[in-house]
């Protein structure tokens, strides 16, 4: 099966520029046709002008037209994979059904809670692991400012594990692979032996385990690195001849880059508890020491990913975390 293959059964690829160089390349965007000639899309990408005009072109080029289409899919909450959603309804000219997994609808829908609502409990959040004030400050009007690139849509309805999507050449089943954020779902078609993966499979990079928060800010309900991996068990289970990934070119070989995967971040547990043999450690000072480099409004995605490691360890038992003395927020410990 290659994307020449789903081509003629009706199921597009169109990529779409985005501004995140760390994201892997420009997002993906498939269009499936159903035999009526309405259109699905899985994903609509970023709500800029440049990105909105590569939507049409794509649309454009394969003889389609926004007018045709009759649902949107998202597969996630990120900004570059729903924020041009509502421009997509708007040029529809009609109603469009746009849906989302309950764990991420809030992020999409117009009555979600916004980022900059959420923003006091991620300071504090990461306050407590010892990231610095100036650096906390950084990182957040960052968020704040890619969301600034998507609308939210009204109206948006869920959909789960097992809902179908039907085209003219291809049925695709709904499976929630939670992990890089709680909500995302891929599209399986099972017969053509095709996984459209958004951002849980990419080839080249690792999807980054994003810190998430209850909607009042606790920590803890989801541990994205935890969940992700066993997600991947699912997925590496899967028979697949094609994936689909969210940023970069089709691929095969789904088992080989999920082996690789795995094994990147065993090797990155590894580093963290042997940082962790010369005594205690804050979240930020051993993201400092795994990420060097990184700038300040880089420090989300760097403790991101230094938290998501460490809840691995501290689910294996060996990591522990400890308030600091005096109250000081939290330590990582060997246990």
């Amino acid at each position: 099966m290659t994307e020449q293959d789903l081509a003629a059964l009706g199921v597009h690829r169109i990529a779409v520029p985005i501004p995140f160089v760390a994201a892997g390349g420009p997002v993906n965007l498939v269009v499936i046709e159903a035999g009526d000639g309405t259109l699905t899309l899985f994903d609509a990408g970023l709500g800029t002008p440049e990105a909105q005009a590569a939507l049409e072109a794509g649309l454009l080029a394969l003889g389609l037209r926004f007018e045709q289409v009759a649902r949107i899919v998202v597969s996630h909450g990120h900004v570059d994979h729903f924020g041009a959603a509502r421009f997509v309804c708007e040029r529809a000219g009609h109603p469009v059904l746009v849906q989302a997994h309950p764990a991420d609808r809030a992020k999409i829908d117009e009555a979600g809670i916004r980022f900059r609502d959420r923003a006091p409990f991620f300071d504090a959040h990461l306050g407590r692991h010892g990231v610095p004030p100036e650096v906390r400050e950084a990182l957040l009007q960052a968020g704040e400012a890619s969301y600034g690139l998507s609308r939210r849509v009204p109206g948006v309805q869920p959909i789960d594990e097992g809902a179908v999507v039907e085209g003219r050449g291809a049925r695709f089943e709904v499976r929630h692979f939670p992990g890089h954020t709680p909500g995302l779902v891929a599209l399986h078609e099972p017969r053509l032996k095709v996984l459209v993966a958004a951002d849980h499979l990419l080839q080249r990079i690792s999807p980054n385990p994003l810190i998430e928060l209850s909607p009042s800010g606790e920590e803890g309900f989801f541990r994205p690195l935890v969940a992700y991996l066993a997600s991947l068990v699912r997925t590496r289970a899967l028979d697949l001849d094609l994936v689909i990934p969210g940023h970069g070119p089709a691929f095969s070989g789904h088992r080989e880059v999920i082996d690789g995967l795995t094994g990147f971040y065993l090797k990155r547990q590894a580093r963290l508890a042997a940082l962790l043999d010369d005594g205690p450690r804050s979240g930020w000072e051993l993201c400092s020491a795994l990420f060097p480099k990184a700038r300040p409004a880089e420090a989300f995605l760097t403790m991101s990913e230094t938290l998501a490691n460490l809840e691995v360890l501290e689910a294996a038992g060996t990591v522990a975390r400890r308030d600091a003395p005096g109250g000081a927020g939290w330590r990582y410990q060997r246990a």
